[in-house]
């Protein structure tokens, strides 16, 4: 049974023209003369429109077909071509336009309309949503040289991008990278060795050249990550017309055999077999100390694709929802607890569909503002002339990051696993979405540092940044939002339940303070902090947008077309506060308990 994929944009248009104020980007020098608010409603009903009937169909045959690894090449669904050169056609690939080209969109806008693409096949996500950040690094460290041969092509989707970080023996600890990067007579010109796995659109037969970013060591280069270099290593030369030459001694050695994602190669690649590697270095070579600027540049890229893991879980979760939806209206089964007179129902009626259904909701929606909200301070830091607001940008920017890449990937397969409950036994079964969705969604916890990595972001560096005084200003912005609104008519209950979180949230960590003196336990309390922050964030975030949609409701009254879309903001977070905000409360009670079985115990009782 084919996915109904995803059927509307009424709340990603609620995100961006009634609750984010999107006139402080538009109204920037960059975009005052481009784009306006009254054009968000053609872009993305184009948007949609195109990735439902363009890009969505080729999801089955990037499932069921995959790519095909034969005599060293990738063989891609000519779907998958046919696909992702519609996006990047149409311009709907917005990612991949030069940001100082006059059809740029605000960040926040690419990504609102991304979450169509992804959901319509996330196969093919990784072919024009790296791209995006591969050129951004050669733009911002590239010489002039390197642009002006790269960036045409990238940016037309022409040639595609990757990111090549991790190396069988090291995994995500890069610092033990092994490739080297061997100087050559021709200055910035190295000759690149070594062996690089879990890449992303490695090889592929959808672009005429692939450009790889790839950390190196240049020989006498300090230890670990502060000695790594950042290279443009072309999977073909260009000559001197800025088309693809010569081959650059890039080797696919073999692709991995996934839960998900199949349509989307992830290649182990061998880079110098013949010793005839080119790479391009960015930036300058490492200084007397031996420190290459390899990680710090690789970071923008990084940071870049975590966001967009965490959108891309709610995507998948979205798309999961909407088949729920509908499955739970037409499948008829039981009779209602509330009429059982009245005959055999759609399942909807259930009570504990209905839960499972509101669970999805009132997550998919914050997941999605945590997401949209956070590019928007993507384009106020870039953009705004306001120092205050961009201060404030800055602040959101490095709190954020960490938490939508793993709250939102995270609880996005709860999501989803809760839209395959919706089917019963059907949902288990390959005839039906709900499968696939699962399994393209479990590498978003995966990619881009495991979500474990972001809780130690979290703990470890962004609460501890500028001695806490990043942290606790971004904690300020939701003890003002309490302040301003406790006493809102209609929500009373909420916000008791609300300022109960906020409250033992304190208590929590200033507990855990305490405890992560203890060796080894911010570690291992780290990923559950995660979450408490993730669930006070997202609950903040619903409350606001159901503040905006009750008075709605007061204005427009029960008989307006749009009023059930209101209800459903403001069920959302009375859903969420009364249910998911307590769990904080429970956390704060494990905290207390400071255990530590898992330190203290011995490995060997593992596996008996």
């Amino acid at each position: 049974m084919p996915s109904t994929f995803m059927n509307t944009t009424r709340d990603q248009k609620f995100i961006l023209k009634e609750w984010l104020d999107m006139n402080k980007v538009f109204e920037t020098e960059r975009f005052k003369d481009t784009y306006t608010v009254d054009d968000l409603d053609f872009i993305l009903e184009n948007a949609l429109k195109g990735a439902k009937e363009m890009v969505a169909p080729s999801c089955k045959d990037s499932d069921e077909i995959g790519c095909k690894f034969e005599n060293g090449k990738v063989i891609t669904p000519q779907s998958t071509k046919d696909a992702y050169y519609f996006i990047v056609n149409n311009g709907f690939a917005a990612t991949n336009v030069d940001p100082d080209d006059e059809s740029a969109l605000p960040q926040a806008v690419v990504w609102t309309l991304n979450e169509y693409f992804i959901a319509a096949n996330p196969s093919i996500q990784t072919l024009w949503l790296a791209n995006s950040g591969a050129a951004g690094l050669i733009r911002d460290f590239g010489s002039e040289e390197l642009k002006r041969i790269h960036l045409p092509k990238m940016y037309s989707g022409q040639w595609a991008g990757t990111m090549v970080l991790t190396e069988p023996q090291a995994g995500s600890d890069v610092g033990d990278a092994t490739t080297r990067a061997i100087p050559t007579d021709e200055p910035g010109v190295y000759l690149i060795k070594g062996t690089k796995c879990f890449i992303s659109g490695g090889e592929q037969d959808v672009t005429e050249n692939i450009v790889h970013l790839v950390l190196a060591r240049i020989e006498g280069a300090a230890p670990g990550t502060r000695g790594l270099s950042l290279f443009v290593v072309p999977k073909y030369l260009p000559n001197a017309d800025g088309n693809p030459g010569e081959w650059n001694d890039i080797t696919c050695v073999g692709i991995e055999h996934k839960l998900g994602h199949r349509g989307s190669p992830t290649c182990v690649l061998n880079f110098g077999e013949e010793g005839k590697c080119k790479g391009f270095l960015l930036g300058d070579p490492p200084g007397e100390d031996g420190s290459g600027q390899g990680m710090a540049q690789m970071f923008r890229m990084m940071n870049e694709e975590r966001l967009m893991s965490g959108l891309s879980g709610c995507a998948l979760a979205a798309s999961a929802y909407h088949n729920a939806v509908k499955y739970c209206q037409e499948r008829i089964q039981g009779r209602a607890t509330t009429n059982p007179k009245a005959g055999r129902c759609a399942i909807i009626k259930h009570e504990d569909v209905k839960r499972m259904l509101m669970f999805q909701k009132a997550h998919i929606e914050a997941f999605r503002a945590m997401a949209i909200q956070t590019y928007y301070w993507v384009d106020i830091e870039k953009y705004s002339s306001d120092p205050d607001l961009v201060q404030q940008a800055k602040v959101f920017l490095e709190v954020n990051t960490p938490i939508v890449k793993a709250y939102c990937s995270d609880v996005a397969l709860q999501c989803i696993s809760e839209a395959l409950q919706c089917y019963g036994g059907y949902g288990f079964s390959e005839e039906y979405p709900i499968a696939e969705i699962y399994r393209d969604a479990r590498i978003y916890p995966i990619w881009e540092g495991t979500n474990y990595i972001q809780a130690l972001d979290l703990v470890g560096r962004k609460m501890t940044m500028k001695k806490g005084q990043v942290f606790a200003a971004w904690l300020k912005h939701i003890q003002d939002f309490i302040e301003a609104n406790k006493k809102a008519p209609g929500f009373e209950k909420e916000f008791e339940v609300y300022i109960d979180g906020w409250n033992k949230y304190n208590e929590l960590l200033k507990v855990l303070q305490k405890l992560f003196a203890t060796p080894g336990m911010a570690q291992l309390y780290a990923t559950r902090l995660l979450h408490a922050t993730g669930k006070l964030w997202a609950g903040k975030l619903l409350l606001e947008m159901a503040l905006i949609a009750q008075k709605k409701i007061d204005e427009l009254g029960s008989d307006h077309y749009d009023y059930h879309f209101y209800l459903g903001k403001v069920a959302s977070a009375r859903f969420f506060v009364q249910n998911i905000i307590p769990e904080i409360g429970a956390f704060l009670e494990v905290a207390k308990n400071a255990d530590a079985t898992c330190i203290e115990v011995p490995e060997e009782i593992f596996g008996i």
